[in-house]
């Protein structure tokens, strides 16, 4: 598997986001190790909350929501998923598959930082991940956050600005990274975070992990990601780990799913999710500090 890693220099100087990266190694396909980035913030010893970003942006996304929840007294980690911010970034599109980014964070989360009762905090491809690991490792999860994320398996079509969407980025010589993340938000994000969405990917050959992740959504009941995604509906259905359904109110993408989640996990009956307000796609951008504040109220109620 031949990888790049993006250039220290790249991250130079990032708004509102100076914690220093760490770095671990998990394995590769092919026998060899890839390096995943995360940053933390918050008591060694605090609450853990896993927040888990998608696609196509990586931890910086976060930056709004860290200080909030480090200052609630919870261990916030973050990780840059294999392709994205600081991690290594196979060059390939066939390097990238569901199943291998959910062991990849399997990897760093359990076995590199052994992160135990953990809240996981999912949107977009990190609750596709995330969604996965809960159902399959219930033992290491305390409870959910779901902020405009799902967990498709093909019996149900897309909606067709999702469509779109993957439509553009499959189509496009050169992989606009900001202009997508910006798309997503309804506030406007100024140059210097433009940059710093922009700042993992110094050329197109940096981009395969962007480029894949719209292809790897099962779109068909027989994609190869459908029978664990049912597996881990099945299991999600069963299970009363509580469960925080926190969507904004302007996502076309995933906004149908918030309900859906609420009906059928038992961990979300009874419960009051919040909306959101003002916020698109990437809430955490439009709304990070409301975002942060809902999390930990619900970490410390569940507790």
């Amino acid at each position: 598997m031949r990888t790049l890693r993006t250039a220290d220099a790249r991250f130079a100087d990032l708004p509102g986001f100076d914690l220093a990266p760490r770095y671990a190694d998990v394995p590769d396909p092919d026998g060899g190790t890839l390096r995943m980035a995360w940053v933390e913030a918050g008591p060694s010893d605090g609450p853990v909350v896993l927040l888990l970003h998608g696609e196509p942006s990586w931890s910086f996304l976060y930056r709004a929501m860290i200080p909030v929840l480090a200052d609630a007294g919870l261990r916030a980690v973050a990780p840059d998923l294999v392709g994205f911010g600081r991690s290594d970034k196979p060059t390939e599109l066939a390097d990238h598959s569901y199943a291998r980014h959910v062991e990849w964070v399997r990897a760093l989360a359990f076995d590199a930082l052994d992160l135990r009762e953990v809240t996981l905090v999912g949107q977009d491809w990190g609750g596709l991940i995330g969604l996965r690991l809960v159902a399959e490792h219930p033992d290491r999860f305390a409870a959910v956050v779901a902020a405009n994320t799902g967990l498709p398996t093909g019996d149900v079509d897309m909606p067709e600005v999702w469509w779109q969407f993957r439509r553009a980025v499959e189509k496009a010589e050169t992989l606009d990274i900001a202009r997508l993340v910006q798309s997503g938000c309804r506030t406007r994000l100024d140059d210097a975070v433009r940059a710093a969405y922009d700042a993992p990917f110094p050329d197109e050959s940096y981009k395969a992990g962007p480029r894949a992740m719209p292809t790897l959504v099962p779109t068909r009941p027989d994609d190869p990601a459908t029978e664990a995604n049912r597996a881990a509906w099945a299991a999600l259905s069963g299970s009363d780990v509580p469960f925080l359904c926190a969507f904004s109110d302007g996502d076309p993408i995933t906004g149908a799913m918030g309900p859906i989640l609420q009906r059928t996990m038992p961990g979300a009956a009874g419960r009051e999710h919040p909306t959101i307000t003002g916020a698109g796609h990437f809430l955490q951008e439009d709304a990070g500090p409301a975002l942060a504040a809902e999390v930990a109220r619900f970490v410390s109620a569940v507790r």
